[in-house]
């Protein structure tokens, strides 16, 4: 199996469990809380761990409290967390998270104060023990050095980079990645109320030269083949939505092992779509694979 690298955040998910969404101004109460860790890069490991992989974690820990249930929670999994940067007198980033139970459906308010992974931070790390590079679409002037070091000095390495939320000027990482991993936020946040006009835009942006895969929550995802053509795949259909969160963050993981293991670009879309489903069936990530 591959050695796989990401760089993004670790987070404490509050997660508060609800028969439905409260009106304003309502008290209701909690049918359960959780306590987890969360963060799209570190759930993307914990699903390839599982997958068979050996996975580190390059990013920023505070030094609280809620650090060390982090660092557990990796290490559980079998996460190399040796090249973290410890931040000291800094505070955990944290979601507090409403999930309805009745449709699996979450919102999320996330705070951080947390400085994010510098270039400086990695100025001499060595990328050549690594095959795959996964990386969040975020701290864009900072993560476009890491990805400039990484494409002078270790051209080998196959980089994906997640785009889920709009960052200025997030485009101008494009040119130093292999694989765009876009979800339906981003597309719609560039003006576009289809997968497809969205994609096809990008294919024209970028001459043909990326992956593109675009997830679209329940509609399935979409994915552009090397015919310049736009296929769509079907979601995973569940007998019932318990937990949609970290759906992505799962979607991208099985998108690259099944890259991983030499699966086309179609193929490798329904492998994610599948997996994304399957995690929707059920809360967190244990026992996922």
């Amino acid at each position: 199996m591959a050695n796989i690298l990401a760089i993004g955040i670790a987070t404490i998910d509050w997660v508060q469990i609800v028969d439905a969404y409260p009106a304003v101004d309502s008290e209701v109460r909690a049918n359960g809380q959780r306590l987890w860790r969360g963060g799209n890069a570190t759930n993307t490991l914990v699903v390839l761990s599982q997958q068979g992989h050996s996975c580190s974690w390059l990013g920023t820990l505070a030094d609280d409290e809620f650090a060390k249930l982090i660092l557990e929670d990796l290490e559980r999994f079998n996460i190399n967390i040796s090249h973290v940067v410890r931040v000291p007198d800094s505070v955990s980033p944290s979601s507090h998270i409403l999930l309805s139970s009745t449709t699996g459906e979450r919102t999320i308010v996330h705070y951080r104060d947390l400085p994010e992974l510098n270039f400086s931070d990695i100025n001499k790390f060595d990328f050549s023990v690594y095959d795959w590079l996964h990386v969040e679409g975020r701290n864009v002037a900072e993560t476009l050095k890491i990805l400039q070091q990484v494409r002078s000095h270790f051209p080998n390495i196959r980089i994906s980079l997640e785009l889920e939320k709009p960052r200025d000027d997030i485009e101008c990482l494009f040119d130093y990645v292999d694989i765009l991993l876009c979800g339906k936020n981003f597309a719609q946040s560039q003006g576009y109320d289809t997968a497809e006009s969205f994609l096809k835009s990008m294919q024209a942006r970028l001459q043909g030269t990326h992956e593109l895969v675009c997830a679209w929550g329940d509609k399935g995802a979409y994915v552009m083949t090397g015919e310049n053509t736009c296929v769509h795949v079907v979601a995973s259909q569940q007998a019932r939505v318990v937990d949609s969160r970290a759906a992505g963050d799962v979607f991208n993981a099985a998108y690259i092992d099944a890259r991983l293991q030499g699966l086309p670009v179609v193929e490798s879309t329904e492998a994610a779509c599948r997996l994304a489903g399957r995690k929707c069936s059920q809360l967190g990530l244990d026992g996922l694979v």
